[in-house]
């Protein structure tokens, strides 16, 4: 089951946190949001269909994340877990960790905001950037 998460780019997208990655729908970003790496999403954990949301609480889903700005693309691979709430209005964050709360769709992910090439990242600065994350849960 897949759904495309579309995103703008922000001038402030620094793409440092060594932990997580964050989507978010709002439209300000400070430098202090390190992990974020799209703002203007429509979008949010609570947002995504509910036969969704059933897989993603299953222990045993497996779920990529592909970004997709331009020609370039970036893939994360991580996994669901059933204390995952999915309740967030505003953001989708994925975690290397098992932290969960109500922003968090994906756990044990296999990348962070970090690990994101630096050249994609200069990409993702330019506020007319639009971007897709899509979301594949199998």
């Amino acid at each position: 089951m897949k759904i495309e998460v579309p995103f703008l780019g922000h001038e402030n997208i620094l793409s440092l946190h060594e932990k997580t990655i964050e989507v978010t729908k709002d439209l300000k970003l400070t430098t202090n949001g390190d992990c974020i790496i799209g703002v203007g999403s429509n979008i949010s954990c609570i947002d995504l269909p509910d036969k969704m949301k059933k897989k993603i609480q299953d222990p045993k889903a497996k779920i990529s994340f592909s970004i997709i700005v331009n020609d370039k693309k970036f893939t994360i691979n991580g996994y669901g877990s059933e204390k995952l709430s999915l309740k967030h209005t505003k953001d989708i964050v994925l975690r290397k960790s098992a932290f969960t709360c109500s922003r968090t769709i994906a756990i044990n992910c296999d990348k962070a905001s970090s690990d994101i090439p630096r050249d994609f990242v200069k990409t993702l600065q330019n506020p007319k950037t639009k971007g897709i994350m899509i979301i594949d849960v199998t």
